[in-house]
């Protein structure tokens, strides 16, 4: 290999994007192994950045694109959001889609992200032209699935493209003002190395979009595909392209979906939308709560409800833990829907704080619906359905438990308590476990709730079953 050769070779991360000049087991960005490839990048190319580069540092003036105005003389109601139709996808998008915005909607296969994107499709041609653009499914298959959900409307415009040119095509034929790419990672750009997908080419693909967005006071919906690990595939750089990074997630073989704002430059990041999933498509789910309740007629013991924040939505979820002898060594300790670390803690925080044999017995714990609680404020309604599983006395029917458990057997505060009790207590729940030195519920609101304080977990199971 010739000196000119060698200097024109780089090396680059598929995942991540990160460039070197020499050959790496792993990744100096991402930390992943096996996923530095050679990049061969033309000579002329690396000489042309490198006159840019030269170029930027001496810091010339050009030719001003905009004139710059006082603050305060700029029309801010261009920016104004348009609600979708979709009530809950708006509530994520803080009142809907800017004009002009790109927003990237990541998920895993199969969630229902083509079906979120055409119904909102549908709603939002109801005030103008939509260009919904498929790179995975041919325009017969987008039609039999807009068939089955009634997403059909005379300004919703298909086409079936993988080419950037002939997209950029259907958007100079059509002009639409809503622009649905499906997804990005299956559009790719001639002249440009790599294979759809790569990094090279998801990076030029979003780059070119956004700049298309912005010119034209387009709003761009792009679909995303994450990795095995819940990551959004292609370079870091694609979330800071982006004004909105949405994520739509659910277990597939249940019916609740969530869509979730991992960055919004529009609107608040602590909102999450609800839909669940049927036969004719995404329902709304205004108020989700029910669906994590199993609603026993005659109480069972090992079950406790427990309120748990989603953003700054407050859901009810009840928690159902079987303890059983124990048929193999060593002892089982299953979850689903829970943290299995953080269950296996609590296990012995009520070994060792509230005397209770659970260490040789198994232990299977789940949550109802399908919902997954990682937040520690269901630390105490797990703990309470351990012991009400262990001495086979069931909890009041009425009663949810609020609060995080520490090693010591302390219950520790956590943050919004009443948001929490007014839901409890609108969904027909009259007691309530709270940490020691919580607000308890404003005076005269809701008289019928009794919140009880418990300062550790061997008092807030005496309170639960009963013992005091």
């Amino acid at each position: 290999m010739g000196k000119s050769a060698a200097a024109a070779a780089l090396y680059q991360c598929s995942e991540c994007g990160w460039q070197t000049t020499r050959w790496a087991g792993r990744c100096g960005e991402c930390q992943q192994w096996g996923t530095v490839a050679e990049s061969k990048v033309p000579a002329r190319d690396r000489v042309l950045d490198q006159a840019r580069g030269r170029a930027a540092r001496k810091g010339r003036a050009g030719p001003a694109v905009t004139t710059a105005v006082p603050i305060a003389d700029v029309d801010a109601t261009v920016a104004r959001a348009r609600p979708t139709g979709l009530g809950e996808l708006d509530r994520v998008l803080g009142g809907g889609l800017v004009p002009g915005a790109v927003v990237l909607l990541a998920g895993e296969p199969g969630v229902g992200k083509s079906t979120l994107l055409l119904e909102a499709g549908a709603l939002a041609a109801g005030n103008g032209r939509v260009l919904y653009v498929t790179g995975e499914e041919s325009a017969a298959q987008v039609r039999m699935r807009a068939d089955r959900i009634g997403a059909l409307s005379r300004n919703l415009f298909l086409a079936a493209e993988t080419d950037m040119g002939a997209l950029l095509e259907h958007v100079e034929a059509v002009q639409p003002g809503l622009l649905i790419v499906d997804s990005v990672q299956t559009i790719s750009v001639d002249g440009v190395e790599g294979v759809p997908g790569g990094v090279t080419q998801i990076r030029e693909v979003t780059s070119a979009l956004t700049a298309l967005a912005k010119q034209r006071t387009l709003t761009t919906v792009l679909v995303g595909h994450v990795t095995k690990d819940g990551s959004i595939a292609g370079p870091r750089s694609l979330e800071h392209l982006v004004d909105v990074v949405l994520h739509f997630d659910g277990d597939r073989h249940a019916q609740l979906r969530m869509v979730r704002a991992l960055k919004n430059r529009f609107g608040p990041t602590d909102e999450i939308g609800c839909f669940e999933l049927g036969e004719f498509g995404l329902a709304e789910l205004p108020d989700p709560s029910g669906l994590f309740l199993s609603r026993l007629t005659d109480p069972v013991p090992g079950t406790c409800v427990t309120v748990t924040l989603e953003g700054r939505r407050p859901l009810l979820a009840e928690v159902q833990t079987l303890i059983c002898e124990a048929v193999s060594d060593p002892v089982q300790r299953r979850t689903s829907g829970l943290d299995s670390s953080r269950v296996a803690m609590l296990v012995a925080v009520l070994q060792a704080r509230a005397n209770m044999g659970i260490g040789k017995k198994d232990v299977y714990s789940a949550t109802v619906g399908g919902v997954r609680l990682t937040e520690p404020s269901v630390d105490l309604a797990i703990a309470l359905s351990l012991a009400s599983a262990l001495s086979k006395l069931n909890l009041p029917a009425d009663l949810i438990a609020i609060g995080e458990v520490g090693l010591a057997g302390e219950i520790r505060r956590v943050t919004g308590v009443q948001r929490r009790l007014a839901e409890a207590a609108r969904m027909g729940f009259r007691r309530a476990i709270v940490p020691a030195g919580s607000p308890g519920l404003p005076s005269g609101e809701y008289p019928a709730m009794t919140v009880i304080e418990a300062p550790d977990i061997g008092r807030a199971i005496a309170a639960a079953l009963g013992g005091s």
